[in-house]
């Protein structure tokens, strides 16, 4: 004997209040753009850029940094500033101090970002003073656009 099922508009009306508390959820309590906030914002590192006519101007905070511990790389028009401070490991691991305090930033920090015009890494330039990393990144010659004539007639085959 076949079984029926009663049509239960609550139950419809459950699915819908799923999906818009997922929509919900993903805008406002856990959004996409607050990732770095969740996997520590504080692991990055603040940037500013700045476009010339014939270069892109990066400047990045690294305080407590050495140059030494600083590895930037541009691989495919996107530029990955990483740095690893040395200076926590080189304590002495045998003394367990009391911290009341704890804010200065060790380990590895880490920013990647696309780039918004293609730069030439060959001829980039890295200053570093006071903390601020200076990057000068001239930009890649323009393709030349190459014209193309239209005919009145097709060309024979």
């Amino acid at each position: 004997m076949p079984h029926s099922v009663r049509w239960d508009p609550f139950n419809e009306m459950a699915g819908l209040r799923d999906a818009f508390d997922r929509v919900f959820d993903e805008a406002f309590v856990a959004p996409r753009w607050a990732g770095p906030l969740r996997e520590g914002l504080f692991d990055m590192i603040a940037i500013d850029m700045i476009e010339q006519d014939d270069a892109l101007v990066v400047k990045a905070s690294v305080p407590g940094f050495k140059p030494e511990e600083i590895d930037i790389s541009v691989v495919d028009n996107v530029l990955t500033i990483k740095g690893e401070s040395v200076t926590e490991k080189s304590e002495k691991k045998d003394e367990k101090p009391s911290y009341l305090m704890r804010e200065r930033r060790f380990g590895m920090m880490r920013r990647t970002l696309r780039l918004p015009a293609t730069v030439d890494a060959e001829r980039a330039r890295a200053d570093f003073e006071h903390g601020v990393l200076t990057l000068t990144l001239p930009k890649a010659e323009a393709v030349k656009a190459k014209h193309i004539k239209v005919l009145d007639k097709p060309a024979a085959v």
